[in-house]
């Protein structure tokens, strides 16, 4: 993608109507944000651009392929942990017969397409993906 940032990662908002698919992230105290819900996406890998992080990582946890065409580059966002390089945030909408071909990968304990007003609700969602949601919503 032509004048995106140099990024660490990504994560996307996958719009189903008006719901938003979101995973459980394991419960182990060695990761960040245990136990919480989260969106898909995750780190950079070679170079890629955001959009191809997005849909790889999709793929690695849910087994379905989305066009790199399909995800909206829509902010850009301090990394969480304060130091280091931005993160950036996308969109993409699908039909809701692609939840069929979902077949949950093994980073996670659970997955749910879950409404988004209960999602950006939760104290069990992970926050600052919370706040990257809201702003979008509020554009």
């Amino acid at each position: 993608m032509s004048g995106e940032p140099d990024f660490h990662g990504a994560k996307v908002a996958v719009f189903i109507d008006d719901h938003i698919l979101v995973y459980r992230r394991d419960n182990k105290p060695d990761i960040p944000f245990p136990d919480m819900l989260d969106l898909p996406g995750g780190g950079r890998e070679n170079g890629e651009s955001g959009a191809e992080c997005v849909a790889r990582e999709t793929y690695e946890e849910f087994g379905i392929s989305i066009a790199i065409e399909a995800f909206e580059h829509v902010q850009t966002y301090p990394n969480w942990r304060g130091t280091g390089h931005v993160a950036l945030f996308f969109v993409c909408r699908l039909a809701r017969h692609m939840v069929d071909d979902i077949v949950f990968g093994d980073e996670g304990q659970d997955w749910q397409v879950m409404p988004v007003a209960e999602f950006l609700a939760s104290d069990r969602a992970v926050p600052h993906l919370r706040f990257q949601l809201q702003e979008y919503l509020n554009a």
